[in-house]
């Protein structure tokens, strides 16, 4: 079983994969960019390097979508694999990133990269405004933080809007709830795939 944990920057998707490891610890935990070999050369050069062109980075995100589902998902389907990050975040970076890239042709070129095998289960860790300026004063930012916090919302706006337009088994949780109560409604969600 595939799940992604979705959410921009600052949702909370790394406490709370850090806290699934606990109530899973057999599944495989993963990432996108930087989950395979070469993602890992990857995400350094998307969230360090310089890239000036929009379409190289969505490029470069594609390839890494495209070999993590070769080297880490499609083999262990039948194992419960859980990523943060999948393609909902191309597809939505990539809208806010050049508004005239037609969504459907973003998503057709995600499905491409993951040979057109959806995850089972997306949970959308969803914030605000108060959140994001909150959460990104305690940290350094990247390449893609530095972007502003309007620009964060309009990637969630569109990670919104896209999992309503897929037929695709999702949950949307608010990031502002506590550490646990948003815990637990993954866990019964999971738990309820198994």
């Amino acid at each position: 079983m595939y799940v992604i944990i979705e959410g921009v920057d600052t949702s909370g998707k790394t406490t709370q994969i850090e806290i699934l490891k606990k109530s899973f610890p057999t599944a495989i935990f993963t990432k996108e960019p930087g989950g395979s070999e070469l993602g890992k050369e990857i995400r350094e050069i998307l969230l360090y390097g310089e890239i000036k062109s929009r379409n190289a980075e969505l490029l470069l995100f594609l390839a890494d979508r495209a070999e993590h589902y070769e080297s880490v998902i499609k083999h262990n389907r039948d194992k419960l694999i859980i990523s943060d990050r999948g393609f909902v975040s191309g597809i939505a970076y990539g809208v806010a990133n050049n508004g005239e890239i037609d969504i459907d042709f973003l998503t057709s070129l995600n499905l491409f990269a993951l040979e057109n095998q959806m995850p089972d289960l997306i949970v959308l860790l969803k914030t605000n405004e108060k959140l994001i300026k909150s959460r990104m004063s305690d940290k350094t930012e990247d390449t893609i933080e530095k972007r502003g916090v309007d620009y964060l919302l309009r990637v969630q706006n569109s990670m919104k809007n896209i999992l309503k337009n897929l037929d695709i088994n999702y949950l949307e949780i608010d990031s502002e709830n506590s550490i646990e109560t948003i815990c637990q409604n993954i866990d019964m969600a999971i738990k309820r795939l198994l």
